[in-house]
């Protein structure tokens, strides 16, 4: 007979130590069941698209066709860039894309689970094991697009470009710790998956995406302060074999990220037994 879990308020309390033990072993147990429901998702996911991997940079060729008719109107003016503006902004758009993606990630994988994660005995942090398996994927497959597309676009990158799938790996993980932190209040209020794509939007444009940093005044601090700016900037010099501007700022940023994401996968521990009891009554 399988075991039976009761979910009450106070059951994620305990002493720190022991829910670290209990995070790190669920997290170990969870790996088959999460390789099974990203492999199923992943699969139904362009199996029911004509398209199908195309749509990974459908969007980021839109983005970039659009700014280069903007730029060469003379609608917005955008200052010079080290690279070719068309690499430039893809490449700056396909890394925000991952980013954003892999906030929207957890949430996503929560709200899928609504209806059986209160029936079914199982290790929750198998739902974010999951999205972050699809996340991997879809990183590569944007990967294997990038090399191509920007080689195509005039620039030849240099032995950086081994290091590119790490950059853009913390990058996958730094979104991913924002949005376990906040899933949990996701998962009460639906207005927060809602506004994601507004802030994003407001972010990008803040972020070396499709502007250059600014070298003075009080933008440049802006972007500057911007965490998701070094992710953008190192994925995109180790993409390009470009000179890597913000390489300190890249290492404070992968070391936040990592450590955010163990403080959200306790956080998400800790308040899902009271989510799962509030979505019962």
């Amino acid at each position: 007979m399988s075991d039976v879990a009761i979910y009450t308020p106070d059951s994620a309390m305990g002493s720190p130590a022991k829910m670290v033990r209990g995070l790190l072993r669920d997290v170990s147990r969870s790996w088959h069941l999460a390789w099974r429901l990203a492999k199923r998702d992943i699969s139904a996911q362009y199996r029911q698209s004509f398209l199908g991997y195309l749509w990974a940079f459908i969007m980021p060729i839109a983005n970039t066709v659009v700014w280069i008719m903007l730029n060469r109107s003379g609608v917005v003016r955008i200052a010079d860039t080290a690279i070719p503006y068309p690499v430039y902004v893809f490449t700056g758009t396909m890394v925000w894309q991952m980013l954003v993606e892999a906030v929207q990630s957890p949430l996503q994988q929560v709200a899928m689970s609504r209806s059986f994660l209160t029936k079914l005995n199982f290790p929750r942090e198998a739902l974010i094991v999951s999205g972050l398996l699809k996340q991997v994927f879809s990183l590569i497959v944007k990967f294997v697009i990038l090399v191509p597309a920007v080689i195509l676009l005039g620039v030849s990158p240099d032995w950086h470009l081994v290091l590119a799938p790490f950059a853009l790996l913390v990058t996958v993980l730094a979104g991913s710790s924002v949005g376990l932190l906040i899933s949990p209040i996701g998962m009460l209020y639906n207005d927060v998956g809602r506004v994601i794509p507004l802030l994003a939007q407001f972010f990008m444009y803040i972020t070396p995406v499709v502007f250059a940093v600014p070298g003075s005044g009080f933008m440049a601090q802006v972007f500057r302060w911007n965490p998701a700016t070094p992710l953008v900037l190192t994925s995109r010099a180790w993409l390009t074999g470009a000179d890597t501007p913000a390489f300190v700022p890249f290492l404070v940023v992968a070391t936040v990220a990592i450590l955010l994401l163990f403080i959200g996968g306790l956080l998400y521990r800790l308040a899902l037994p009271i989510l799962i009891e509030r979505l019962s009554s």
